[in-house]
């Protein structure tokens, strides 16, 4: 009969493996399609790109680690510029959500609130859910509030994912640094 412990071992692998596959539902690795086949020159794409390191590196700087934060999420920040003249009633990162108080212009009796949900990191049109909500109030106690669809969901979209890209490629062009090493002997063909 197996111990205790060879059972209790063999539960967090399985349970460990079971949470990695319903994560993703993929194993870490490339798509194969975005790639060349070669591999020296997926080594130069991926050291263009800032990916990986470089042994040449590792005594400079003195920096302990890389840390990611909401300002290095390009949708997050450009969400966040992109509707920094409202006030913000909730933000949480870690749940991927802004939402904003409501806002009217001048005395009107019309205000508007913005809920932003992040999908995923990924630049895409299917990367947030944004909605409008409108409130119209007759008196301060009577008011309708109702969700607005249409011209104002679609352009906040599209401004966000166009300052996304822009600050994607600003990050892209920071971190580019040039292979200039060459390949041992024993590597090249």
């Amino acid at each position: 009969m197996l111990s205790f412990k060879i059972i209790k071992t063999l539960l967090t692998l399985i349970f460990s493996f079971a949470l990695l596959i319903s994560c993703g539902g993929k194993l870490p690795g490339g798509d194969a399609r975005k790639n060349p086949p070669d591999p020296k020159e997926r080594v130069k794409k991926n050291l263009e790109e800032g990916r990986g390191f470089r042994l040449n590196d590792v005594g400079k700087g003195g920096s302990g680690g890389t840390f990611e934060f909401a300002s290095s999420n390009e949708l997050w920040r450009a969400s966040l510029d992109t509707i920094d003249f409202m006030p913000l009633a909730s933000v949480n990162y870690s749940g991927g959500i802004i939402i904003t108080d409501w806002y009217s212009s001048d005395s009107s009796n019309e205000s508007i609130k913005i809920s932003i949900r992040f999908l995923t990191n990924e630049i895409r049109s299917d990367a947030l859910d944004i909605k409008v909500f409108n409130r119209m109030c007759e008196t301060s106690f009577n008011c309708k509030t109702s969700e607005k669809k249409g011209v104002l969901v679609s352009e906040l979209k599209s401004k966000i994912l166009k300052t996304a890209t822009i600050y994607e490629k600003q990050k892209k062009d920071k971190n580019f640094k040039p292979y200039l090493g060459k390949m041992p002997e024993s590597n090249r063909n």
